[in-house]
């Protein structure tokens, strides 16, 4: 990550001043979302690893990526705590072999949205409902109480078994959005 943040930083990748913003709910440096700490940088980050894989995001915004493998799961139980209502209800109305896919659909979704948020999973996944019988993006509104925007959520074009998920701010749906997958 420091070696891809070097060269769009034009500097070192030793040089990357890499730490955590403060935590957007209580403030905490501690918990916070990954950033770069240079003040002179206008630029958000989030990254993602999964199954030896990699998914970094750049933008001159608040920008989310989660990266998934899909691999077999206890969904119903899983589902019971990480989705919405409507969203099991979308699950239970799919076809066996359409289940898993949808359920990756919602979690990358769900995380980047709430990486791009800045709380990431500690932010209720099942309130957060990310209409995964659209395909490929959705708009959804999402945030902390008092400060909720609307954030565009796309689904990326990975070869299988990887799923992943890019969120941004509505009003930057036009906007470019600086993508790295790499072996991890």
């Amino acid at each position: 990550m420091r070696g891809l943040l070097g060269e769009v930083l034009g500097t070192a990748p030793r040089s990357v001043p890499l730490g955590r913003a403060s935590c957007p709910g209580c403030g905490d440096p501690e918990h916070g979302p990954p950033a770069l700490l240079d003040p002179g940088t206008p630029l958000h980050i989030s990254l993602s690893r999964t199954a030896g894989h990699g998914l970094l995001a750049v933008a001159g915004f608040p920008v989310g990526v989660d990266l998934e493998e899909r691999r077999p799961l206890d969904l119903a139980a899983v589902a019971g705590k990480a989705l919405t209502a409507r969203e099991r209800s979308v699950l239970a109305a799919a076809g066996t072999g359409d289940r898993a896919g949808l359920f990756f659909r919602c979690w990358t979704r769900k995380e980047a949205v709430l990486k791009a948020v800045g709380t990431g999973i500690a932010g209720p996944l099942d309130e957060l409902d990310v209409q995964p019988e659209r395909p490929e993006q959705a708009l959804v509104t999402a945030g902390l109480p008092g400060r909720e925007r609307p954030w565009l959520i796309r689904d990326l074009s990975l070869p299988a078994p990887l799923v992943a998920t890019v969120a941004l701010p509505g009003e930057h749906g036009g906007s470019r959005v600086r993508l790295w997958q790499t072996p991890h």
